[in-house]
């Protein structure tokens, strides 16, 4: 029986995406170059630097596509939710951390919200109680890669393909449960490579519209007032109860967590997984 909060992924409708679609960002750049360079040539007179402007443009599109991580231009990625509502998704990544995440999780208990947790796979394999208990108070777990390497963006589809499917496996067998087809590579950088993978799999790439900041700041507090002064119904918030480096931790998390909910408490807002942020259909009991 499910606790009706939880969504599967047997339930998740498939992500609007198809390999032409993901080829068509990167055919009109070459299209626009061109256009371009002929502009540049026969109308302006560019002469020696006929190439210059398309190359310099081709490759700033590219450098956005691959370093912001809402871009579109290598795969459909959702950034945030419907703004006319009263909903916000607070999402964790680096996690399970064996100490912070409980904490964070208390926290989210005591205020009945809910959040989403993009895990690493290799910590989720030796934390598998906060897999359990995650699901179990209906939050979503999303894959944050096997490994979270940080020249990941660098390797061939077939590497990005294994870390995907590592990572999956690793939340199924933790949690015990289908893994939802939620993606987010590590430090937000995509590439053609990655959303090669991720279409392979039919997973919904999530990025974030506010970022707490949480790995620069040294206090609760600031984080906390970054994100209350900016949030907004329908934000995806970016914070971090684990870190990708063994041996270190971000504890000021718990704490700027319920500074947090309290503050959106004040505020109206309602903290939601993301499925349930972008309208996802839920399971049902048996």
């Amino acid at each position: 029986m499910s606790n009706g909060n939880h969504p599967d992924a047997n339930t998740m409708p498939a992500p609007r995406v198809s390999w032409k679609a993901l080829r068509w960002n990167l055919h009109q750049l070459t299209n626009l170059s061109v256009v371009l360079l002929i502009v540049g040539v026969f109308v302006w007179g560019w002469a020696g630097l006929w190439f210059a402007v398309p190359v310099v443009l081709f490759g700033a599109l590219l450098t956005d596509g691959i370093a912001r991580p809402g871009s579109n231009l290598f795969y459909p990625t959702v950034t945030h939710g419907p703004r006319s509502g009263n909903k916000v998704a607070l999402t964790f990544d680096d996690g399970p951390d064996a100490d912070v995440t409980s904490r964070v999780l208390d926290a989210l208990a005591e205020a009945g919200a809910r959040a989403t947790f993009f895990v690493i796979g290799k910590s989720l394999t030796a934390q598998p109680a906060l897999a359990q208990r995650m699901v179990n108070e209906g939050h979503a777990i999303g894959n944050h890669s096997w490994q979270h390497s940080r020249l990941q963006n660098f390797y061939f589809s077939n590497w990005h393909t294994q870390e995907i499917e590592r990572g999956l496996q690793a939340i199924r067998d933790a949690s015990g449960r289908p893994a939802l087809p939620l993606y987010r590579p590590p430090v937000g950088l995509k590439s053609w490579a990655v959303g090669r993978a991720a279409w392979r799999h039919g997973l919904t790439l999530v990025a974030w519209s506010l970022h707490s900041r949480d790995t620069r700041l040294l206090d609760a507090e600031a984080i906390a007032a970054r994100v209350l002064d900016r949030v907004q119904p329908g934000d995806i918030v970016l914070l971090h109860d684990g870190h990708d480096l063994p041996g270190r931790h971000r504890p000021l998390c718990a704490h700027a967590v319920r500074l947090i909910l309290k503050g959106l408490r004040d505020r109206g807002l309602e903290c939601v997984t993301v499925p349930e942020l972008l309208g996802w259909q839920e399971e049902t009991a048996d």
